[in-house]
């Protein structure tokens, strides 16, 4: 069954702005959600990994999940993460979410306790039919230990909830293999930004990015350039997006992300422990190349 994809185009995977003290920064919150808007982003993911959802606890991942609706009112898509690596709890976040409104969930695969491939169908399965809305399936097993196989991903695809799959895997051999066996029943996003057009050749709907907090109009048109057909100015912006990729991941994200954003000016504030700034070697990198994509000046 040909699913609509909840988004085209380049997704934010936004960060969570923090005060000195560690809470919430909503103001900001609220400046960097309108300017992300403004600048051409596609839809925004709440609470992944970028947003530090491991070490927000629940009452305030549900807070930004409830505030960032409602704050977006309609202007994009807002799909919020609600994985966990325990299927109840996921199952009570998912339902809140979908209680606020929440246009789809983001949901990783369980991590460090892991699971079977069969495991996987079952927990997505109960999450899926638990929320009631659309579902996009995150698969990042460098950070979570456990990969969704092709042929689970089938299985998984015909679930009516079940709309995509965020695969970060970067294996674009397996990603080929996802796309051969579920066509349209599963809508492929990539959750690498140095791989958006590689997955979008493969019949891509777009990208979930990191990238797109520093500079959202970069990835955004890159996936414009390719729905346009101009498939040589996609690869052009592709390519241009490299050096940003290589620092924005020098260290593991958000570190270097949410460092970025307190140098062009946003009161991003600090991630909160166990992430720590990133080395001076890195700061420099990481300058530099804002510096090379325009962003700020030498």
């Amino acid at each position: 069954m040909k699913k609509d994809p909840i988004f085209t185009g380049a997704a934010v995977a936004i960060i969570t702005p923090m005060h000195e003290d560690g809470c919430v920064n909503y103001d900001e919150f609220a400046r960097f959600v309108d300017w992300q808007i403004d600048n051409g982003t596609d839809a925004i993911v709440i609470c992944g990994t970028t947003g530090e959802s491991s070490t927000l606890d629940v009452d305030e991942h549900l807070e930004c999940i409830k505030w960032c609706i409602e704050y977006v009112n309609g202007r994009v898509p807002v799909i919020a993460g609600t994985g966990s690596n325990s299927t109840a709890s996921a199952i009570e976040m998912s339902k809140e979410a979908c209680e606020y409104g929440a246009d789809a969930l983001l949901l990783v695969t369980p991590y460090y306790n892991k699971t079977s491939q069969a495991g996987l169908v079952a927990h997505f399965t109960a999450m899926a039919e638990a929320g009631g809305i659309p579902v996009i399936l995150y698969n990042v097993p460098s950070r979570t230990g456990l990969n969704i196989a092709p042929e689970t991903a089938l299985e998984l695809s015909k679930h009516p909830l079940i709309n995509g799959i965020k695969e970060a895997s970067g294996n674009i051999s397996q990603v080929a293999k996802i796309a051969q066996l579920c066509g349209d029943d599963l809508n492929l996003y990539s959750g690498n930004d140095d791989q958006v057009v590689p997955l979008l050749s493969l019949g891509g709907k777009g990208v979930i990015s990191v990238v797109s907090n520093v500079k959202p109009e970069l990835v955004h048109n890159c996936c414009k350039a390719w729905f346009e057909g101009d498939t040589a100015r996609a690869c052009a912006l592709q390519l241009e997006m490299l050096p940003l990729c290589e620092a924005l991941f020098c260290e593991v994200n958000p570190i270097p992300v949410k460092y970025a954003m307190n140098v062009l000016g946003w009161n991003a504030g600090e991630c909160r422990l166990p992430l720590v700034e990133p080395s001076d070697e890195h700061k420099t990198k990481i300058e530099q190349a804002l510096v090379e994509a325009g962003l700020i000046k030498e």
